[in-house]
């Protein structure tokens, strides 16, 4: 099991595709991780440099839907190892926070309860959060890389439990930062008598948050 691991460990992300014995294509994890880190970080890119709020979100929506690819497919991976598999995980993380990012702040851009300027504190906050679990995903990728090989097992596995949950975390965060959100404009429509348009945009299942 330790030769696996090692062998795993000087893969990108740690993660493994099996052989298949026919003569079929083989989905590469490794890549599929890369292709999600990669479009995180252009996200966080693009929602730092476009200062208009439409156009950042038009251009972060375009870049989310080219990664797209990777998130679902990634989730679809199971023949990994145990070890293997936290890393697939970490990396779905990140992938759930860019959407949590993009389907929920699409809906606040048509949401007549915020301000342009809200929109554009909350979408800096969307971009803060992503950029700080795309941060942590390039320190998994660079301790399980050739430099890192003096790294024991139990250091490498060790490092890899702090990212995933440090990454939990991150993910967590984003979720209570949407429904709060949510529920600033909820309140707001309550006082208009304009709640169930605010159910029917984000849907019934956010109420309990409500």
């Amino acid at each position: 099991m330790k030769k696996i691991i090692q062998i795993t460990c000087l893969l990108l992300l740690c993660m493994v595709s099996l052989i298949s014995k026919a003569q079929f294509v083989v989905t590469d994890p490794a890549n599929l991780a890369s292709g999600i880190l990669n479009s995180a970080n252009e996200i966080v890119q693009t929602s730092s440099t476009v200062s208009n709020v439409v156009k950042n979100f038009k251009e972060v929506e375009k870049v989310y839907q080219q990664g797209k690819e990777y998130y679902d497919k990634l989730k679809a991976v199971s023949n990994l190892v145990k070890d293997a598999r936290k890393v697939q995980q970490t990396v779905l993380l990140v992938g759930d926070v860019s959407e949590m990012y993009v389907q929920n702040f699409g809906k606040m851009m048509n949401d007549r309860n915020f301000s342009p300027q809200e929109l554009a504190a909350i979408g800096n906050g969307y971009t803060a959060l992503l950029n700080e679990s795309t941060e942590l995903l390039k320190e998994l990728k660079q301790i399980i890389s050739s430099t890192s090989l003096s790294l024991n097992d139990k250091e490498r596995m060790d490092i890899i439990d702090r990212v995933y949950n440090e990454v939990k975390d991150y993910h967590s965060l984003v979720r209570y930062y949407t429904n709060k959100n949510i529920s600033v404009s909820y309140l707001r429509a309550k006082k208009k008598n304009d709640a169930a348009r605010v159910m029917d945009l984000y849907g019934n299942a956010n109420q309990k948050y409500w």
